[in-house]
């Protein structure tokens, strides 16, 4: 990881640096101990500079002194580049652990073992007790040999923060959600076989549909559970298989008329022709199911689904389903905000994940999905799912 490796060319020393030998820098003198300077490495035409990387990066040589401090080391410490090279590493960087022991002592990097090849990834805390992860690679010019170099890599924990929050509140949510209906399960299935004959074939009834419909709910966050994974993972497969969009619009519809809703309150307009669509029809079932609850549930008036062909991302031609309600919308400042995970709008109930799930579907099938404001001042969906081709041949 020697600043050389990145194939660099001579740039300024600020805001970040590396020079000396070890980074193959003009206007330095190799130590009677060093090697000359070997030319920059070409990988491929690609000439990396250490600026350019992401993370933090401090090497030190073999007797101990910064030869190489980035920008973004610069920035995460928030110490000058002219301040650290040619300096100790040990008072450049005062590391300690959560303990209040300093990191230099504890590690020995140049005194330790001399099988030792580096550390982990750790917790560290800068001077002033600002926390960042850290981790060491000690090069060797041969096995067992003395350090040549200490190469130290620094990244904020900010990040990793944002991501331990959301792992938090996603239990919270979960633990939440899962003890109503499971204490509503255990109390009548307690009750019935502890009561069985006391009660009536229709409180029997009662009590078992009651069991089923919160047995169904955990079913669903389990789901959405499962989901939530493969999406974030990168692992959400979509099986395609032709479907016919206005048909599926039109069970939802019924399902919702099955239930009690008013038939007048649906308005379905579609565009042909439509072009053939092949998507996986689960999830698409899926995405209109979400779509249709939020706009009966949180909507008001009329909702209108509108089905029709449109351009797709890849300029391959796509079907285009609007969702729009007559309710009070979403207000601007939040529809940035809508499909991240947990959104809850005013009045809003359930986990908040079935937008982010959606939004989530929708891109696994290559295609895009926006809220607005309908014309009638309500909620707006519109999502795009292109063409695509079949599973086997895709």
């Amino acid at each position: 990881m020697d600043a050389r490796a990145y194939g660099t060319q001579p740039r300024g020393i600020l805001p970040g640096a590396c020079t000396g030998p070890s980074a193959g820098r003009p206007g330095t003198v190799p130590g009677p101990a060093e090697a000359p300077a070997e030319p920059p490495a070409q990988h491929d035409g690609l000439e990396l500079h250490p600026d350019d990387l992401p993370e933090g990066l401090v090497v030190a040589d073999r007797t101990g002194r910064v030869s190489c401090f980035n920008a973004a080391a610069v920035r995460i410490t928030g110490r000058p580049a002219e301040e650290a090279l040619g300096r100790p590493f040990q008072s450049v960087l005062p590391l300690e652990d959560l303990r209040g022991r300093r990191w230099w002592q504890l590690t020995d990097p140049y005194g330790g073992l001399a099988t030792r090849s580096g550390q982990p990834e750790r917790n560290l805390l800068l001077p002033g007790g600002r926390e960042v992860l850290v981790a060491a690679r000690y090069v060797r010019a041969y096995r067992k040999g003395p350090v040549q170099r200490l190469v130290v890599t620094l990244r904020g924990t900010e990040a990793r923060r944002r991501t331990e929050r959301s792992h938090a509140e996603l239990i919270a949510t979960v633990a939440h959600e899962l003890r109503s209906p499971l204490t509503s399960v255990k109390g009548f299935t307690a009750t019935l076989l502890a009561k069985w004959e006391r009660f009536t074939d229709d409180q029997k009834r009662l009590m078992l549909e009651t069991v089923d419909a919160d047995a169904n709910r955990v079913t669903r966050l389990i789901a959405e559970l499962l989901d939530i994974s493969r999406i974030d993972s990168g692992r959400l497969e979509v099986r395609r298989q032709p479907v016919d969009m206005v048909a599926a619009v039109q069970r939802h519809i019924d399902a919702h008329v099955a239930v009690g809703r008013s038939a007048e309150r649906f308005v379905t307009r579609v565009s042909e022709p439509l072009p053939g669509l092949w998507a996986d029809p689960d999830k698409v079932d899926q995405v209109l199911g979400n779509l249709l609850e939020n706009a009966v549930r949180h909507g008001e008036g009329t909702v209108t689904i509108e089905v029709a062909p449109a351009p797709a991302r890849s300029d391959d031609e796509g079907t285009a389903v609007t969702v729009s309600d007559e309710g009070p919308g979403i207000p601007e400042e939040s529809m940035s905000r809508v499909f991240t995970r947990f959104w809850r709008g005013s009045k809003r109930g359930g986990t908040g994940l079935g937008l982010y799930i959606v939004k989530g579907i929708v891109e696994a099938h290559g295609g895009t999905i926006t809220v607005g404001r309908a014309a009638a001042g309500g909620a707006q969906f519109r999502f795009t799912l292109p063409v695509s081709a079949p599973a086997f041949l895709a």
